[in-house]
């Protein structure tokens, strides 16, 4: 990687952006480094170049790119954080900052892993770009892996797995999340990735073919109906997103209708579900299979219509068809917003949940309760589910009514007495669904929540309203005594 490189991604990417600090940070990057050489031989500064380009190509403002070139100078070399801020702003420096503070600490498992944890969310609610331009770090690290000794090799691959991806995920930047995992899953798991690997090169040609007749039809029905088209492609589903999907159906290839997936690009929301009648025009749907994340997105502002089809040659095609703004938000979750707000600011309400993270760090000192509630809200699947007036509520894979009830407020959970879901009464412990329609029934004369609802509540916020309850009002749980 060279200079020249990385500013034609940037002239390609950012066609306006005047390069001329790009160039600069370079040099005094260069200079910073100058004799440092990393575990292939190569200079350090090609690091740097990497971590900046990945950055060039997710479209991130200069500000972003320019820290990126920088993030190591203050660690690794004798110029500081105040030769930074003075050549190149007060805002880089606080960036490069962010990523000092992170620290290099050794990963020893999840569970081993909570000081590094606090300080990657703290420095996340600060500045959540610095966790962005890490993952960049990151990535170009997992790509010069095979210079490091395999025990090295494992550690950084499975701290990859099991903290980076799913906090990129969490954030919504699919793009980055598949790219750390599939460079990290050879190295974490070396035998499954290459069952993976030959099971999708063995049955992708065919698909391939299949995709490519599929979209020649496709395109030539678009332009019929006049519907404005940008871009129409195929993909194959990243390595180790196919492997987890491979291990939830117990191996059964034939159930992963995504394996290859194609992807329609319009002009606009009604081009979208233009698009959609056109496909169920020319292949037929398959039943429960449509959804529709336009009408009602994701928590994470992820929108899309998907469906999947009976395609040519009896082959189960997954189809999404989003506008090019959709795309770039999947792609890239929150750090889509700097392209789309000039003051580069995020709303509170889209950064709360990392908020109220850090805040909760910052209290607990029990490092077991610590890693519960952040594998909870962070490293765990993620449903969604609706209130009776549409508002999408975000919760973890297991939550239950009364974890429902009392993320909407604390009286409606500690005054639950009933919950319906899709309009039939449940049991209070029932495991929610994605897309469920949850109503709350409160009763106004209850005291508070019951203590065994701490058996089943999976979030934090529930556990801990019963817990202060509880605690409150210890003395009506002591055993009663007969006199």
């Amino acid at each position: 990687m060279t200079i020249r490189q990385l500013l034609e991604t940037i002239k390609t990417n950012l066609p306006e952006a005047d390069t001329e600090l790009v160039e600069l940070a370079y040099n005094f990057a260069a200079e910073a480094h100058a004799g440092q050489k990393r575990s292939t031989g190569d200079e350090y500064i090609e690091h740097c170049l990497h971590t900046a380009n990945t950055l060039a190509e997710l479209k991130m403002p200069l500000p972003i790119i320019i820290a990126g070139i920088l993030h190591d100078v203050p660690e690794d070399t004798s110029r500081t954080l105040e030769d930074i801020k003075k050549n190149f702003g007060a805002d880089v420096a606080k960036m490069v900052e962010g990523i000092t503070k992170l620290g290099r600490i050794k990963y020893r498992g999840i569970d081993r892993y909570v000081e590094n944890l606090r300080k990657m969310f703290v420095a996340m609610a600060e500045d959540i770009r610095v966790i962005v331009i890490k993952f960049a770090d990151r990535l170009h690290n997992l790509q010069t892996l095979y210079a490091l000794p395999a025990d090295k090799q494992k550690r950084i691959a499975l701290e990859t797995l099991e903290i980076y991806a799913p906090i990129a995920n969490r954030l919504g930047i699919g793009e980055l999340q598949g790219r750390l995992e599939d460079a990290a899953f050879k190295y974490a798991y070396p035998d499954e990735f290459a069952a993976t690997e030959a099971m999708i090169k063995s049955s992708f040609p065919q698909k391939k073919k299949t995709l490519a007749n599929m979209i020649r039809k496709i395109k030539t029905r678009l332009d019929k109906d006049s519907v404005n088209c940008h871009e129409i492609y195929g993909r194959t589903k990243h390595y180790y997103s196919f492997y987890r999907k491979l291990l939830k159906y117990n191996r059964d290839v034939k159930q992963i209708y995504d394996l290859v997936a194609m992807r329609i690009i319009v002009e606009n929301v009604p081009d979208c579900y233009a698009a959609l009648g056109i496909v169920h025009g020319l292949w037929r749907p398959i039943r429960g299979r449509i959804k529709d994340y336009i009408a009602q997105p994701k928590p994470n502002g992820y929108q899309s219509l998907h469906t999947a089809v009976f395609g040519d040659d009896q082959e189960i095609v997954e189809i999404q068809i989003r506008t090019q703004k959709m795309h770039e938000q999947a792609e890239l979750g929150i750090a889509a917003h700097w392209q789309y707000k000039e003051d580069g600011k995020i709303s509170k309400k889209e950064l709360e949940w990392v908020q109220e993270l850090a805040d909760w760090l910052k209290n607990i000192q029990d490092n077991n309760q610590f890693m519960e509630g952040a594998k909870i809200d962070v490293f765990q699947n993620r449903i969604f589910v609706f209130t009776p007036q549409g508002d999408v509520i975000d919760l973890p894979d297991g939550a239950t009514p009364i974890d429902f009830a009392y993320h909407i407020h604390t009286e409606i959970g500690n005054k639950c007495s009933q919950a319906m879901v899709n309009t039939e009464v449940v049991p209070l412990d029932r495991k929610l669904k994605n897309g469920d329609v949850v109503q709350i029934v409160t009763d106004k004369n209850r005291k508070g929540p019951s203590t065994d609802w701490l058996d089943f509540v999976k979030t934090r916020t529930a556990r801990s309203h019963i817990d202060n309850y509880k605690n409150k009002n210890w003395t009506k749980f002591l055993p009663k005594f007969k006199k």
